[in-house]
């Protein structure tokens, strides 16, 4: 038994990675239902910030089907099998994988049975609505169609370039059926709107970045949540994380001469 329940309007706008959610009952809920231990880290902001606004928008119900990018070794695809929705899960092919070093870190899915979560899931529900297979984020296979909901979990900043990271969103979109959510999180530089990280394994998105893709978006007639670009005034939202980094507190982070946290983006796909 989990104690507490989802919010209600918990995540209205796309919005950075802060200290005030974990201090929510929501927030609480959404970790333990995960199987989370909680603490100040920004993956389990990624992971609460997907439940919850796929949730609280009414698109994680019995029958809906999703298609989850990137999704390493993450417990949402198992969550969302125990609801009774239909779970494509993909990750890039264990060669590039490995070329990359993700298995080496436990970031990568080799199967199906790397997501199997008998804790978030039984196992009976899992195997019925979880599938698994191979996807290059760059090249999103065309039969990819008619899914109710889309995410990833800081997957898109390591495609290669800033563009190719907003590229894939917009295909993303296309794989939704219309009125459909797609929900994603990825780096965001917090220490400038002008310079940064492009065409590296890691890159750190913008503020511009992000408008340019929600006019990018509003034009092709989708509904892109606003964006919410505070940062946060607590005590965790200002304490910036220095390699090696630790296990907590961990939402603000130093990478490659900038500081950086997680940002979620909420699209509609248009009618």
């Amino acid at each position: 038994m989990i104690e507490g329940e989802p919010g209600s309007f918990a995540f209205p706008n796309s919005t950075l990675c802060r200290q005030e959610s974990f201090k929510t009952p929501y927030f609480s809920y959404w970790s333990g239902r995960l199987c989370e231990g909680l603490r100040y880290h920004r993956k389990l902001w990624e992971f609460v910030f997907i439940c919850q606004a796929l949730w609280e928008r009414g698109a994680v119900v019995p029958g809906a089907r999703g298609l989850g990018f990137g999704v390493g070794s993450e417990p949402l695809s198992a969550f969302f099998a125990s609801q009774n929705c239909r779970i494509l899960a993909t990750d890039m092919d264990v060669e590039m994988a490995e070329a990359m070093g993700w298995t080496l870190t436990n970031q990568h899915a080799v199967g199906k049975e790397a997501l199997r979560k008998p804790a978030v899931c039984p196992d009976d529900l899992f195997t019925e609505n979880v599938s698994f297979q191979a996807c290059d984020m760059n090249d999103v296979p065309a039969e990819f169609v008619d899914f109710d909901f889309c995410w990833s979990a800081c997957a898109l900043e390591h495609l290669g370039s800033i563009e190719h990271g907003l590229a894939f969103i917009e295909r993303s979109i296309q794989c939704l059926k219309p009125g459909g959510w797609a929900i994603h999180t990825t780096e965001y530089n917090t220490s400038s709107n002008e310079e940064t990280v492009d065409n590296l394994g890691t890159v750190l998105f913008r503020r511009r970045d992000f408008e340019r893709l929600a006019a990018r978006l509003t034009e092709q007639g989708h509904t892109v949540a606003p964006f919410d670009f505070n940062p946060g005034d607590g005590e965790v939202d200002r304490f910036i994380d220095l390699p090696p980094y630790r296990e907590q507190p961990h939402l603000q982070m130093a990478l490659s001469g900038f500081s950086t946290t997680s940002f979620g983006i909420i699209v509609q796909r248009g009618v």
